[in-house]
């Protein structure tokens, strides 16, 4: 029996350990589950376990802990590491879904839960495909796999360098193939070279010791909130180019190569504009929509406070004001010296009558990007132009992976986004799903993966 026909005769199964999977609340962000958390981990190893992988553990972190297995075939041959996260988001507000988010349920050949595409159902594919190999009957696969499933991808993987830090050389790869990430849509593949970065903090305005009646103080001492707009605005000038002396420093530009990657991806400005409610678009006018959203560094302020913000009318002169800001950072910036240079910008932009600060580094992770023609990519796109019938997509990502750095910092290893989640299964939304017909194309993307990988180790 081949590895294809053993996925085939226990697809029903497949979807009977999805289910059993989504139904553990393993929610990262909050301490109440954090026994679910364990639990999942558990359920983990306990599958890695039963597909055949006997060299297994829950390692523990300063957080939830990590699902590590490995399967060594073949000594002094090169060795890949699969990714994935069993935690999930919340699944607040329970009344928009359609069933309950833990009571995973199958309609329209989709499973229905929280985590069921991000990421449950994209990390055990790969556990099914090593376990197809190792059960199908013939030669087992003669590669080595290593398997790392983390339980804080949701909340930035903060507690995971003391983890490498402790395991290195048994996390030792040549190369990371991530179960973390999506496909491009149901007939397009894609791979994803590039991840912005992020960096976050908080700037606090100080004026008067306390409110002040607006008419009696009207005109004599510096409004806070106004001060901070000023402080804002100073920040970013109208076509969207961040004015923070050093913020572009160590930025590469983009080569006709990137460019030319980047435009060969659709983008339909229509649709983009319907999808998000703008009335335009809006950015660095020498970039395309797609290159300031994928390849160039952005300053955003995330909410802005001060004052009488509720119901009704306070006529008052506000004590403070305050803003949260936060940056997308690409390949060259350093978050620290980031928030650094936003430090001493508004130390010179402070107006007259009030105080400023901006807090120290909140939150934080650097930018990752790999070269398109890494030989792990094109295993991948080996693959993937199998399945699909065409080239992938070299796309890049506005969003955020923290582990990809540690991947790279830690073991000196680059990671292969290679999952088959779709951008409209409501991940970290009400009425998350995973189309079945995914999960199979995952199970046999996987396959297809080792197989080539056991091939190259061969020659």
């Amino acid at each position: 029996m081949s590895w294809q026909e053993h996925l085939a005769q226990s697809a029903d199964r497949a979807v009977v350990d999805l289910v059993d999977f989504c139904r553990i609340p393993s929610v990262s962000t909050d301490p109440d589950h954090t026994d679910d958390c364990r639990r999942g981990a558990e359920w983990v190893v306990g599958r890695l376990r039963a597909a055949g992988i006997e060299s297994t553990e829950v390692i523990e972190s300063p957080g939830h802990p990590v699902a590590y297995g490995e399967w060594l075939a073949a000594p002094g041959a090169p060795t890949v590491m699969v990714y994935g996260h069993y935690d999930v988001q919340p699944a607040d507000p329970e009344s928009e879904w359609t069933t309950p988010p833990f009571e995973p349920d199958v309609r329209d050949e989709r499973l229905y839960a929280r985590g069921a595409s991000d990421d449950k159902g994209n990390m055990l594919a790969p556990i099914l495909a090593v376990e197809a190999h190792l059960r199908s009957g013939g030669r087992p696969v003669q590669m080595n796999v290593k398997f790392f499933f983390e339980g804080e991808e949701e909340i930035g993987s903060p507690n995971l360098a003391p983890v490498f830090e402790q395991h290195a050389e048994r996390f030792s790869c040549d190369a990371v193939y991530s179960a973390d990430g999506f496909q491009w849509d149901q007939d397009q593949p894609s791979l994803t070279t590039a991840l912005r970065g992020v960096c976050a903090t908080r700037i606090d305005v100080y004026g008067p010791g306390r409110d002040l009646h607006s008419g009696s103080y009207g005109g004599t001492v510096h409004n806070p909130a106004a001060a901070l707009s000023r402080i804002i605005a100073s920040m970013v000038d109208d076509e969207g180019r961040v004015l923070v002396d050093g913020f572009y420093d160590g930025v590469a530009g983009l080569d006709d190569e990137d460019r030319r990657h980047i435009a060969a991806v659709p983008f339909d400005p229509v649709a983009y504009l319907k999808d998000t409610g703008a009335s335009s678009l809006f950015g660095e006018p020498e970039f395309t929509p797609r290159e300031r959203a994928w390849a160039r560094p952005t300053l955003e302020i995330d909410g802005m406070w001060s004052g009488a913000t509720g119901e009704g009318r306070k006529a008052i002169i506000p004590a403070s004001a305050h803003a949260k800001v936060s940056c997308r950072l690409v390949a060259g910036q350093d978050p620290a010296t980031i928030v650094a240079a936003l430090q001493r910008h508004v130390a010179t932009h402070i107006p007259l009558g009030v105080t400023a600060t901006v807090n120290d580094l909140q939150v934080s992770s650097a930018a990752y990007q790999m070269p398109v023609d890494h030989p792990a990519n094109d295993v991948a796109t080996t693959v993937l132009r199998e399945l699909y019938g065409r080239d992938p997509y070299y796309a890049r990502t506005g969003g955020t992976i923290a582990i990809l750095n540690m991947f790279r910092r830690f073991l000196g290893a680059d990671t292969v986004m290679f999952a088959f989640g779709l951008r409209d299964e409501n991940a970290h939304a009400p009425d998350e799903f995973f189309r079945l017909s995914s999960f199979a194309r995952a199970q046999h993307a996987y396959g297809r993966l080792f197989e080539v990988l056991a091939a190259g180790t061969r020659q």
